[in-house]
């Protein structure tokens, strides 16, 4: 295996990688993955290496870091009777026999030399193209050799950017205990189904995610394709956001589009579960269009278009703000929209220590003061304030 393992080394001191595929395994079995596809990956953190490990019904990613690539392969290479390994310069197939004699090919490449680690840094996606995703399949997204069709395209991207950012908030998860996930307005669910594969299939977490909606035929349809997918921990119910009560504990909330004051029903229930991460794209932000008066801000109400704008990204503001008083820090991020629309800009909201309690109360009552708002959010969680809030 010495020459094996010099192949590797000159490979990653040279970065000259493009494409290693790894199969044959020696003892297939059901639990085991059946071959191993790798590529460079330019990360925020530096260069990586993706491992694809393939089952037989689902593939599974790990970025490996450059100073570990050499030693990964060496564990897994021996399970397998083969691999290739694609450079500019050369193809090295590798052979190894039962007793673990290696024989090593050099033969013409068949990649030409691209700026592999550029390509990936801007399409670098956590749901890849290429690999069969079964749930994207169903939808519609993917065909069965995993093509994006060119009209899901901007789905597939969304999918992905949502994606990304649950990525982002997943060291402030439980990672002791199986999560809890409602999704609040799932509609038909891409992004709860989406949300589902990513967390159990691709980083093999226990989970119970709940998706609500007022529609039942929509319902119906989802739990019909979660049945099918063998989704065993994701339910689909019909029912109203505010009245919802069936469970006492939650991780993790979603609302993607509902509508106006819903969006803060679902905020507050987040809060008043504890929940360790939100996740919120608001729409249809009317109630505050309703009461802002300001005579300094004349000149942009008095325009019905500006106004509406104005009061939309006003709401978003005061629900932040609120939820920094009341435990979480806060974000707000922009978001590629499904259908489409402005209404893009996300909340993502983790539980934290927080900051100056008074401080961020004062600065939250002046805003709404100016604007002469009574915010939903603020009137349901009136308990949770600081002491004065009832002033």
């Amino acid at each position: 295996m010495e020459s094996l393992q010099n192949l590797l080394r000159q490979l990653a001191e040279q970065r000259s990688l493009i494409t290693a595929t790894i199969s044959g395994r020696r003892k297939p079995g059901q639990t085991e993955f059946e071959k191993i596809q790798i590529k460079p990956v330019a990360l925020k953190n530096g260069l990586h290496y993706q491992f694809a490990f393939h089952y037989s019904n689902k593939v599974i990613h790990q970025n490996v870091p450059e100073s570990s690539f050499e030693m990964e392969l060496m564990k897994v290479f021996p399970e397998f009777r083969q691999g290739l390994l694609c450079t500019a310069d050369a193809d090295y197939q590798v052979l190894i026999s039962k007793k673990l004699k290696v024989t090593i090919l050099k033969k013409t490449p068949s990649r030409k030399s691209v700026d592999t680690l550029s390509h990936n840094r801007q399409k670098q996606y956590v749901l890849e193209e290429g690999t069969p995703v079964p749930f994207l399949v169903e939808l519609g997204i993917m065909n069965a050799e995993g093509k994006v069709l060119t009209k899901k395209y901007d789905k597939f991207k969304q999918i992905n950017r949502f994606l990304e950012m649950v990525q982002d908030v997943l060291p402030h998860l439980p990672s002791d205990r199986p999560l809890t996930i409602v999704d609040f307005g799932c509609g038909k669910s891409y992004l709860t189904f989406a949300l589902y594969h990513y967390l159990s299939v691709q980083q093999q977490r226990k989970l119970n995610v709940v998706g609500l909606d007022l529609k039942a035929d929509v319902i119906e349809h989802c739990g019909t394709l979660a049945r099918n997918l063998q989704y065993q921990d994701l339910r689909f119910l019909v029912g109203d956001i505010a009245d919802y009560d069936e469970l006492s504990q939650v991780d993790m909330v979603v609302t993607l589009h509902a509508c106006d004051t819903a969006t803060d029903a679902a905020l507050e229930k987040a809060i008043r579960w504890n929940a360790s991460v939100i996740l919120s794209v608001p729409c249809c932000q009317h109630e505050l269009f309703n009461q802002v008066q300001s005579p300094v801000l004349e000149p942009l109400l008095s325009h019905g278009i500006l106004k509406e704008r104005f009061s939309a990204l006003a709401t978003d503001a005061i629900r932040a703000k609120l939820l920094d008083l009341m435990g979480y820090k806060t974000q707000l991020l922009e978001f590629i929209d499904m259908e489409h629309t402005p209404k893009n800009i996300l909340i993502r909201a983790v539980k934290s220590t927080g900051g100056d309690k008074a401080a961020l109360w004062r600065e939250y009552t002046a805003f709404r003061d100016f604007l002469n708002a009574s915010p939903y959010l603020e009137r349901a969680c009136r308990d949770l304030l600081p002491t004065g809030a009832e002033s």
